[in-house]
């Protein structure tokens, strides 16, 4: 009787196990099993040249050219925040769309395929570290490309989708990675991808406290069209501080996006 009660033990804590790892893969030589997508993870935690070589290495794994015009079928994507007019910085109102206009006057920096799902709250891009929205935050969240950072206010889960640059036609993508900025907790932080309703899988970001933390996942043989971000577990507000000054949440902001150029579905 003993021993079969050990069997079961023993047969319920493999399942267990099986079932908490297979969704989450915080570890970069993570291999799922072959019934799950098979995907290259890569990521990286520290100051900029700390990471920086991760990023050109998924760079080249989602295409050396980089596109800055609409029209491509190959290649990678870029978005940073630097460019975005200061009528759109430091307040609640960044268009959903800004990196997928489809005015064919607007600048072909416009047209990179890439719009948000806005859940009420309004998106922010910041020139002062969120500094703005609490002073506390001006040494919380370094900067990886000068000098604007992006989050969404009110929410800390959030998602985006992507388009053919510079049209409304659904495309997908194949790889996607994104640099965050103060990430304290272990799995606070996720990013995970979608074909359709079909979850590719939730990727946990490194921790690092004050700097920065690259994820970046490549599937061969399937499409993202969605991806949703879980940024901490915090929102950002006035007096509302990160955890590592004296709050009780894990508030992170996002810098950099990489990924490869969205073809249509």
């Amino acid at each position: 009787m003993k021993k079969n009660y050990l069997k079961t033990t023993l047969l319920i804590s493999s399942i267990a196990m099986m079932v908490s790892c297979k969704k989450n893969h915080d570890d970069p030589d993570y291999k799922p099993p072959v019934n799950e997508p098979q995907a290259t993870v890569l990521s990286a935690a520290g100051d900029s040249a700390a990471i920086i070589g991760t990023i050109n290495q998924f760079r080249s794994i989602l295409g050396d050219s980089l596109n800055v015009a609409p029209g491509k079928t190959s290649g990678r994507r870029e978005v940073n925040w630097d460019g975005v007019p200061a009528a759109l910085t430091n307040n609640n109102n960044f268009p959903v769309d800004f990196f997928n206009s489809t005015n064919p006057a607007d600048p072909n920096g416009r047209k990179r395929g890439l719009v948000y799902i806005d859940a009420g709250n309004g998106f922010r891009v910041d020139s002062s570290s969120f500094s703005q929205v609490d002073p506390s935050y001006a040494g919380q969240f370094p900067v990886f490309s000068k000098k604007r950072l992006f989050t969404q206010m009110g929410n800390y889960v959030y998602e985006a989708v992507f388009k053919v640059p510079g049209t409304s036609t659904d495309a997908s993508i194949h790889g996607f990675g994104a640099i965050f900025s103060d990430v304290d907790i272990a799995g606070s932080t996720t990013l995970e991808f979608f074909d359709g309703n079909k979850s590719l899988g939730v990727f946990k970001v490194k921790t690092s406290p004050q700097s920065f933390s690259f994820l970046g996942v490549h599937f061969d043989d399937e499409k993202i069209t969605r991806v949703k971000f879980t940024t901490g577990n915090g929102v950002l507000g006035e007096g509302l501080k990160d955890i590592s000054d004296g709050g009780s949440k894990d508030l992170v902001v996002l810098d950099d996006f990489f990924y490869d150029e969205p073809v249509a579905l």
